[in-house]
């Protein structure tokens, strides 16, 4: 076995049970981007990124994502079409088949944690068949000096190979690739896909089941910043809602674009070391701090180039619309160091209502919040497609349905609670659409959105009156500094009250039938903050 890098003391990965090979321990950033460039699997970009093809795969694959079913996750995994059950000893067969794969080949090893609170800190080892994979976890994970990689122990491995593909005959997975969790090893298998969201995906379902079961520290898919007086914010929304934008504030801090835990004394913490943004559409001045962080060490995913040239065409979406980079967080200017922030002040639920419905803040009971919480509602919007005018309608509960092993009024619960005990505000605000629907309506505007989250950031939304909304049953306040009152209350907008009255009820309607399968976990204040059907006369 040949061995390259800073490889800790005592360690080997004949552990694994690999014999030969050559093996790059914690290579510097930029000789792992050299060596994807030299292997021709990297674009070196006129920034100074380099660029990659993820190949076959541009997106995770949530149905190929497998949980091993035994005594540790039988009875406490929210077992679904996303949550899906795997046999333990074709796990083992699997994992062996992986070793051989490795085994004789040129890999990159990388020692890496997760958790910027200390006291919670996962020591991963991963184990990536491509250079370009081994820069990835790099920049999304929290790196240990020099001095700590010397005596580093990892709890829990990641074996990442694009290259090698199951036989779902043989090995038991819905085809060639796969992503498996063991929490009993502790171990991670991710085959046949290049996309590197799934070793960032992976790890973060991990943590959400192990902090919230066995730590008591909610686990969140959200962005937090923090203020100049400590507060500290928590943005949770689905794509496209706006969460990395709205968190990028230049009068606060941020703590991370992701992931975050809740710990029982209020402290929010990053799991991560890094962001992974998309650049679909990006320019420097929609994304500034995105823009100027794709420099030397980033890595872009799936872009497209201007003719002849290496300069990246960020509006190419030919390969795919989830065109990404991926840079370590301290690429940000404004920063929080460590990654946590304390007193944890208010909440937004970032929501695109393409449907015009809902209004563009408003303030929600511990009831509501847990209600819409898991329900995780945004619309898509259909796009230009000819003759398509509809957007999509889409519920992911805990704004993160696929990477919560748990069911989700666990995690509500766990909200609730924290929410009562902090006394923190919880706000939900729509980054969609008003005066109607999509193709109706106009989008809202982002200086007044903006505008609403630095009030309630400020406390300004505190001593104001509030209106009760008939059917979400929310409070819209009735003012707010450099906002237009007649935006604040959605019905007013729309033109035509009788049809506000229609699409509000159907948009209702849909959260209620969405609901009823979590209806028998929920308890009595959950159900009380779902919305009410009411026929206007």
């Amino acid at each position: 076995m040949q061995e390259f890098g800073i490889r800790p003391a005592n360690a080997s990965v004949t552990d694994l049970g690999i014999e030969e090979g050559k093996a790059h321990w914690n290579l510097p950033p930029h000789q792992l981007a050299s060596m994807a460039v030299k292997a021709g699997q990297a674009t070196v970009t006129s920034y100074g990124a380099i660029a990659i093809d993820t190949g076959e795969f541009t997106g995770r694959s949530p149905k190929d994502k497998f949980i091993v079913k035994d005594e540790v996750t039988a009875n406490s995994v929210w077992w679904n079409n996303f949550n899906i059950p795997f046999d333990p000893d074709k796990f083992d067969r699997l994992y062996r088949k992986m070793i051989h794969y490795f085994d004789g080949k040129e890999f990159f090893v990388r020692d890496a944690y997760a958790c910027a609170d200390q006291r919670y800190r996962l020591n991963i080892r991963v184990l990536n068949e491509y250079a370009w994979s081994n820069l990835f976890v790099y920049n999304m994970f929290l790196r240990p000096p020099v001095h700590e990689l010397n005596t580093f122990i990892p709890e829990w491995h990641i074996l990442n190979a694009p290259g090698f593909h199951a036989n779902p005959e043989e090995d038991g997975t819905r085809q060639h690739n796969f992503s498996i969790i063991d929490f009993k090893r502790k171990i991670i298998l991710i085959g046949g896909s290049g996309y590197t969201g799934e070793i960032k995906k992976g790890v973060f379902s991990v943590l959400n089941f192990i902090l919230p079961h066995q730590r008591d520290v909610l686990a969140m898919h959200c962005s937090a910043n923090t203020g100049r007086q400590g507060d500290t914010a928590i943005f949770f929304g689905l794509s496209g809602t706006g969460k990395t934008t709205l968190s990028a504030d230049r009068n606060r801090k941020l703590i991370g674009d992701d992931e975050h835990g809740w710990t029982p004394d209020n402290v929010i913490f990053n799991f991560e070391g890094g962001c992974y943004a998309k650049t679909i559409d990006l320019t420097e001045e929609k994304e500034p701090d995105i823009f100027r962080a794709i420099k030397s060490g980033a890595i872009l995913e799936n872009v497209g180039f201007k003719p002849g040239k290496n300069e990246v065409d960020f509006s190419d979406g030919s390969k795919t619309e989830n065109t990404r980079v991926s840079y370590p967080i301290d690429y940000i200017q404004n920063i929080a160091v460590p990654s946590l922030g304390k007193n944890p002040t208010n909440i937004f639920f970032l929501t695109c209502d393409a449907y015009g419905v809902l209004p563009p803040i408003a303030r929600l009971t511990p009831g509501q919040a847990a209600f819409h919480f898991i329900s995780g509602y945004t619309a898509r919007v259909a796009g230009t497609e000819a003759g398509v005018t509809e957007p999509t309608m889409t519920f992911s509960a805990c704004f993160g349905a696929p990477f919560m092993p748990l069911h989700p009024t666990r995690y509500a619960e766990m909200l609730s609670k924290k929410m009562k005990e902090a006394n923190v505000n919880v706000w939900l605000v729509n980054t969609g659409w008003s005066g109607g629907s999509y193709g109706e309506g106009h989008r809202m505007s982002l200086t007044i959105t903006r505008a609403l989250i630095t009030a309630a950031l400020d406390g300004e939304l505190d001593h104001v009156g509030y209106e009760h909304h008939d059917i979400f049953g929310v409070s819209m306040p009735a003012s707010c500094p450099n906002v237009p009152a007649e935006v604040l209350n959605p019905r007013n907008t729309w033109t035509d009250k009788d049809a506000y009255d229609t699409k509000a009820n159907h948009l209702a309607n849909s959260f209620l039938q969405n609901f009823e399968k979590f209806a028998a976990f929920a308890n009595d204040e959950i159900l009380a903050g779902a919305p009410h059907i009411k026929m206007h006369a």
